[in-house]
């Protein structure tokens, strides 16, 4: 999220790794750090430090930086690469054995040696505790772990997947000491014990402080010497003002889209702050409960489909700091299409919304509410929520309102199904259209609508994720895209940009801003050594 000179990540590549994995992660980058000690500030929440729970930006955010994976995404995003293994390929021919060999001389920063063990230890603890938080969901394709020797992993999956390295490349992939961690319950002290380019010397309500890990093996080149996370927990105008008087050098995922775009219009050498833009894979769904009274009923959802005025929100909410979307895979990644688009159109069609309704036989106005929760998907939720109830009420076919709920009480009333439309947000482990389309479908979706998937999982899913050359999945990607617009489980709002605000001396964020989502705090450089 870059400005100044407009950054654009390189396109992902198309065929996932189906050999070995070698080459440019065999080169280890330097460990002890240089330069100067960086404050960031952020909004969002970090929920946990412990990565057998956390499945939220900011969780993730520690763990990318704390812990390492066998494979991790290098600048830029694209293909995975080897982290804390030296190779890593699938040994058959059905993309359902993977093995992975360990770089000589990993520890932890207790001291431990990393071994085989521990890679079988932190995956297994995964899908033991299966905190209902946490990624066990994206690892539930493991069969067995073997560890022939101890350097040696072996992952036998219940069916194919060939975007296995992209699933552990990503935060799911945490390897933690098995001597540090319970086997079956969380650690709760708020402490890491990684091997990644950093170490988390505290963590606390106000704070977390990283210094550089000068034991780290793996292929990061570190350009300061520590960072110190500053967390605002939604506090906008604090993390702006924290900001404008200097005391966080940037600001990540959390400024208000108002603030973002004042910026950028008064950015230059005066103010001494710059405006980053990166590109992104988050988005922002209506989410429409199956099951309900209300939404429940098809021409109800079609209404709202054909009422939705996405450029009027992201002009008024978001200051076109996101971009309208309609598909649920973002553009940018490949299967990507604009089946919405296709079928309900980018205006407003008022008489296409009656028409709708009246085929279900509603004359009055239809009465419906519209949930969401403050923080957990962006600070300006609530706001685009608004815009869309006044969007649904101007046509005169609904009356619509808005109630917003901590996360906690959020989820539980999802989970009873005592919500006709809610908002999710969803900011991808990995930049591939699985990703964007196996989470939502199926028992134990993270969506939690009733939306019975039908031919999506039982035949097109699983032979997406057979394929290793990802181009060959376009038309099924595509006919899952056009079924979802049909049936009208979700709504697909807006697609995000990444942006970060930096004082002048700060550099590096760049490369640190791309579809992959991982902030790497070792790009990032202050002063002289930036």
């Amino acid at each position: 999220m870059r400005k100044r000179a407009r950054f654009r990540v390189l396109a992902v590549g198309t065929t996932l790794v189906a050999a070995l994995l070698t080459g440019c992660g065999d080169e280890q980058g330097t460990s002890a750090g240089q330069g100067e000690r960086i404050v960031m500030g952020m909004t969002d929440e970090v929920l946990a430090v412990d990565p057998a729970s956390g499945y939220d930006p900011g969780s993730w955010l520690v763990f990318n930086n704390v812990f390492q994976s066998l494979l991790s995404f290098p600048k830029n995003g694209g293909e995975p690469q080897p982290e804390a293994a030296r190779s890593c390929e699938f040994t058959d021919d059905g993309s359902q054995v993977f093995q992975c060999v360990l770089k000589d001389g990993l520890k932890f920063t207790n001291g431990n040696p990393l071994t085989s063990k521990d890679v079988k230890f932190s995956f297994e603890r995964t899908l033991r505790i299966d905190d209902p938080d946490g990624p066990a969901v994206m690892l539930s394709g493991i069969e067995e772990i073997e560890t022939p020797d101890a350097e040696t992993v072996v992952f036998r999956l219940a069916s194919p997947d060939a975007t296995f390295p992209q699933k552990i490349a990503s935060g799911a992939g945490s390897i933690v000491d098995h001597r540090a961690y319970p086997a079956d319950e969380l650690r709760t002290d708020g402490k890491a014990v990684g091997s990644g380019v950093y170490r988390l010397d505290s963590y606390g309500e106000k704070e977390a402080v990283f210094s550089v890990n000068p034991d780290y093996v793996g292929p990061a080149e570190v350009r300061n010497s520590g960072m110190t996370m500053r967390l605002f927990h939604g506090d906008q105008a604090a993390l702006k003002e924290a900001l404008s008087s200097g005391e966080v050098d940037l600001a990540y995922r959390g400024l208000a889209m108002d603030d973002i775009a004042d910026l950028d219009a008064a950015a230059s050498a005066e103010n001494g702050v710059e405006v980053v833009e990166g590109t992104s894979a988050e988005v922002h769904h209506l989410v429409f409960n199956m099951e309900h009274p209300v939404t429940g009923k098809p021409g109800v959802r079609k209404a709202i489909a054909y009422l939705l005025d996405r450029s009027t929100l992201i002009r008024d909410v978001y200051r076109r700091t996101a971009e309208p979307l309609y598909s649920i895979v973002p553009a940018g990644i490949t299967g990507h299409n604009t089946a919405f688009f296709d079928a309900y159109g980018s205006r407003p069609q008022p008489a296409k919304a009656k028409a709708a309704l009246r085929a279900e036989g509603i004359t009055e106005k239809v009465e419906l509410t519209l949930w969401a929760t403050p923080v957990r998907y962006g600070p300006a939720t609530v706001r685009e929520f608004e815009e869309i109830a006044q969007q649904l009420n101007a046509s005169g076919l609904f009356e619509a309102k808005v109630k917003s709920v901590e996360l906690d009480e959020y989820e539980k009333g999802i989970e009873a199904g005592e919500y006709g439309v809610y908002v999710k947000g969803w900011v991808p482990d990995y930049p591939d259209a699985d990703n964007f389309t196996a989470p939502f479908f199926g028992e134990d979706n993270v969506l939690g609508n009733g939306y019975d998937a039908g031919r999506i999982t039982s035949e097109l899913l699983p032979r997406t994720a057979a394929a290793s050359d990802r181009a060959a999945t376009v038309e099924d990607f595509g006919e899952i895209q056009d079924i979802v617009a049909r049936d009208l489980p979700i709504l697909p709002v807006w697609q995000g940009k990444q942006y970060a605000v930096a004082h002048e001396d700060i550099s590096g964020l760049e490369w640190t801003l791309d579809a992959s989502t991982v902030f790497r705090f070792w790009e990032i450089g202050k002063g002289s050594a930036g």
